[in-house]
């Protein structure tokens, strides 16, 4: 959806430049249930005039079906579609919304408060630049306040904004705004935040949201609107070392073969010199190839095709980096900070499919090192993880899979893990540091025929999944005639 402008009627081309040239911003709405989150977009929106009026009309209506804001619309309707998400008054899945300023672009996605849909917000944070937390004036900070807090530092999102919502119930009552701030900067000292603001709101009655209003004159701030179309976005990260995990082998014909796939860091020319990662080959780039022509130069987030110079052997999941730059780790053994998403708690020793940028590599968890208690951020002994909590695991792969750190590189640092029996996403993981594992001696039979079972296993229960185990093992029984 976007903002009015006379360049559509006038010159829809020109329109559709601008449009082009704006930045985008994808921000996060988090915090505590009943904080505000849903009604707080849904201001957002209908204070920028964003919503259609025909949305208005089905939200008036909705509104006072299902009577959740007394005689006041309920602009949370908005974003929350699903219908047991408006008989409950909550946020269950993640919704995205897509909106524009004269200034920027912004993708916005609210995520759920409740413990039980952790894992929901977790994936809505793990591609935002941005975080909203929410917290409600009359309550304080809460446990999913802290919680969220620490998934969002975790996920590595440095731009904070602490929305204090609902200040009408505390009669816009700056002592109060005052000691909320206080308490959330000593809990987030921990933290390794860029940087963080607080705002005093109202997202029932609009106050600081779009317009100042005339209720808190006390704060001078700037509206959350302005600072999001103000705050500084981070530059594309042109100035790190190149990376680009090779997704797909593009040969058309016998006259072409180009290696396909998303730049995640770094930036690249023709004629720079790259490595292939795990073989170590080198080669020259002769062009890089897309869509609308061959390019002078692409950065991180591009989609593009490369080709070299060199016939040299380039499969889906090696990685192509520059030579004269750091490498990144190419290991079976590395520590990581896992966030564990399945209702079937983490076994320890147990097979899983570890699936990184382009590959999937069976393994499983050696050890689980701590687990984090979110109420205090401190390091508690743990033997497994259950759903939604937090801990630091020491993993071992089957076989050797390229990556850096999180910290380093997001898109080459992160991963998920997958239970191949059910085939469901089990956790998500953020690489703190590799592990020295003798070179990563190539993998044995032993282990390839591991690896074949756990991924037949995976597609059998995917698509016959009445089979049993019996059923597999006879399948897999290499004695069986």
């Amino acid at each position: 959806m976007s903002h009015q402008s006379g360049l559509i009627a006038d010159d829809i081309h020109a329109y559709l430049q601008q449009h082009e040239r704006k930045d985008l911003l994808r921000f996060i709405t988090c915090g505590n249930v009943d904080d505000g989150k849903s009604t707080l977009i849904g201001r957002l929106l209908h204070d920028s005039k964003l919503i259609f009026e025909d949305q208005l009309a089905a939200i008036q209506r909705d509104s006072q079906r299902y009577n959740t804001t007394d005689d006041d619309i309920d602009l949370a309707l908005l974003v929350d579609g699903l219908q047991a998400e408006r008989e409950q008054g909550i946020t269950i899945d993640v919704a995205y919304r897509y909106f524009s300023t004269d200034r920027r672009k912004f993708i916005i996605a609210d995520c759920p408060g409740h413990e039980q849909y952790t894992r929901n917000m977790a994936t809505g944070a793990s591609t935002c630049d941005l975080a909203i937390i929410l917290i409600d004036a009359s309550r304080g900070m809460q446990t999913q306040t802290l919680r969220h807090s620490f998934i969002v530092n975790l996920l590595g999102v440095r731009q904070v904004i602490i929305a204090v919502n609902k200040m009408d119930l505390l009669h816009y009552d700056q002592a109060g705004f005052d000691a909320i701030c206080a308490e959330y900067l000593q809990f987030s000292a921990q933290m390794d935040f860029k940087s963080l603001h607080f705002i005093p709101i109202s997202a029932l009655r609009g106050d600081n949201v779009v317009s100042a209003g005339g209720n808190m004159p006390w704060y001078r701030g700037q509206t959350l609107m302005q600072l999001l179309d103000n705050v500084p976005l981070d530059e594309d990260d042109g100035g790190a070392a190149f990376r680009l995990p090779v997704q797909y082998v593009n040969r058309p014909n016998a006259a072409f073969r180009g290696f396909s796939g998303t730049i995640a860091a770094g930036e690249l020319h023709p004629g720079d010199r790259l490595r292939a990662l795990p073989s170590g080959k080198e080669s020259v780039v002769k062009a890089i190839v897309t869509a609308d022509g061959d390019l002078p130069r692409a950065v991180a987030g591009q989609a593009v095709t490369v080709t070299l110079v060199d016939e040299i052997d380039v499969s889906r999941g090696d990685m192509l980096v520059r030579r004269e730059e750091a490498a990144p780790s190419v290991s079976r053994s590395f520590d990581a900070h896992v966030v564990w998403m399945s209702d079937s708690g983490l076994d320890v020793g147990k097979s899983y499919l570890f699936k990184f940028s382009g590959r999937t590599v069976p393994g499983h968890v050696e050890q689980v090192e701590h687990r984090v208690d979110i109420n205090s951020l401190q390091n508690a002994p743990a033997a497994a993880l259950a759903l939604n909590e937090i801990g630091l695991c020491r993993i071992r792969l089957d076989a050797p899979a390229i990556f850096d750190s999180y910290r380093q590189c997001r898109h080459t640092g992160n991963f998920v893990i997958i239970d191949p029996y059910g085939n469901v996403t089990a956790a998500a993981g953020m690489i703190v540091a590799a592990h020295d594992d003798g070179g990563a001696p190539a993998q044995t039979d032993a282990a390839r025929f591991a690896a074949f079972e756990l991924e037949l296993n995976a597609l059998i229960r995917k698509h016959f999944p009445h089979w049993g185990a019996r059923d597999l093992r006879e399948l897999l029984d290499p004695n069986r005639r």
